[in-house]
């Protein structure tokens, strides 16, 4: 085949432009000379086909590997003995040799369009790859991403060349996805599918929030201040727990900001118009009880008592005023504050505890009395049973008396 000048310098523009190895491209284009030889060659017999590709020339040869036979039967796949002495003489019956068969022209429109469309689809599976190896890494990482369309219920984006996925479950309920929109998501990780390598994302994931704050918070960043727990219902409220690993260090201040700069940027990124999504930072501490009562937060609590430490059962008294602040709107307080630290929460009045308190002791007391009682309608009954019993023998001893004095 003619030598292609251009090839080599296509190769390595094709390199360049889509970040490919240019080892890839040739390989692509191996594929779609194979390919163009189909009709002759059909699939199950392209292992009979190589193809060189002179890397630092650029050109192109072809060879069918083919049997060597007395008389050809098959002239795709054999050659007669005499022509492949031609070639090298020391051949003999039955050997393999490869033939040039590299068309003298073009390779043909039907071929050459079948070539270009391998290589485009390889240049695309190679290009996809190359881009995932971008963010092998880069998981629970925080970038910005622009809404391309929707399909379906799920959200595609564009990322540094690359098409992401944000599936329904990863998405904001209160969130509009309009095709545009430059918005940061998670990324969250690279999703192994029957087309490849597909790289996911999400907003709605408790890790999105982790990394915004470790964007707005530079304690965070620099580890003087560690998040240890999220509890999060996307789009309505979460509870995240922090501590400070540095002395002096105030953990809820850092987040806050002054004047509350940091929280309010963490904040603007979850608002969609009037709705947003509120956000409880809470103390984290190490004693079980603390942490439970801290958790609660924005209700006081008066008592925290561990019921079950190997269940994990807490029982929290609030004040009565404290009470449905501490449940939350459809129990969503106790539902995050549980979710946050941990333990099954049931949570009591400070009335109740001490209704049932008294009633206890009523009881107690009421218990007492019929003791007391009854060992006092014992004691009766044994005098009652003693007098009777004298009453009864006295008019008998009387009355045989009387029967003695008469026979007198």
């Amino acid at each position: 085949m003619a030598v292609q000048s251009d090839l080599i310098t296509a190769i390595n523009q094709i390199s360049a432009e889509r970040n490919i190895d240019p080892a890839e491209v040739i390989e692509a284009i191996k594929m779609a000379i194979k390919t163009g030889f189909r009709n002759d060659y059909p699939e199950e017999e392209a292992t009979t086909l190589d193809v060189e590709i002179d890397a630092e020339h650029g050109a192109i040869v072809v060879y069918a590997n083919k049997k060597v036979v007395q008389d050809v039967t098959d002239l795709k796949n054999q050659v007669s003995i005499a022509d492949a002495k031609k070639i090298n003489s020391a051949l003999k019956e039955g050997d393999h040799i490869l033939i040039d068969i590299t068309p003298s022209g073009d390779f043909g429109r039907v071929a050459a369009q079948a070539a270009k469309q391998v290589i485009l689809q390889k240049i695309r599976e190679s290009e996809k790859e190359s881009i995932m190896k971008e963010f092998n890494g880069r998981m629970g990482e925080i970038e910005y991403a622009i809404v391309q369309r929707l399909d379906g219920d799920n959200v595609i984006f564009e990322i540094h060349r690359a098409i992401a996925i944000m599936p329904s479950e990863d998405r904001i309920p209160i969130e509009f996805y309009k095709s545009g929109n430059k918005m940061k998501v998670l990324l969250k990780e690279i999703e192994v599918t029957p087309k490849g390598k597909q790289l996911i994302v999400s907003r709605a994931d408790p890790g999105f929030l982790r990394g915004l704050f470790r964007l707005e918070v530079p304690e965070i960043e620099s580890d003087t201040v560690e998040i240890k727990a999220i509890a999060r219902e996307a789009g309505s409220r979460s509870k995240v727990a922090v501590t400070s690993n540095t002395d002096g260090v105030d953990p809820i201040g850092s987040c806050v900001g002054q004047k509350g700069a940091r929280i309010n940027a963490i904040m603007n990124e979850l608002r969609f118009g009037p709705l947003e999504e509120k956000i409880d930072i809470i103390l984290w501490d190490a004693d079980a009880g603390t942490f439970v009562a801290n958790a609660l937060s924005p209700a006081k609590v008066l008592e925290v008592e561990i019921i079950d430490a190997d269940q994990k059962q807490v029982k929290v008294v609030v004040p009565d005023d404290q009470f449905s602040l501490a449940i939350g709107k459809e129990g969503q307080n106790v539902r995050l504050a549980a979710k946050l630290t941990g333990w099954n929460i049931d949570i009591e009045g400070e009335t109740i505890k001490l209704e049932k308190g008294n009633k206890a002791e009523t009881v107690k007391e009421e218990v007492e009395t019929d003791k007391k009682k009854s060992v006092s309608k014992k004691v009766k009954a044994k005098k009652v049973v003693k007098k009777a019993t004298k009453t009864t023998i006295k008019p008998i001893t009387k009355v045989v008396k009387k029967k003695k004095q008469v026979k007198k």
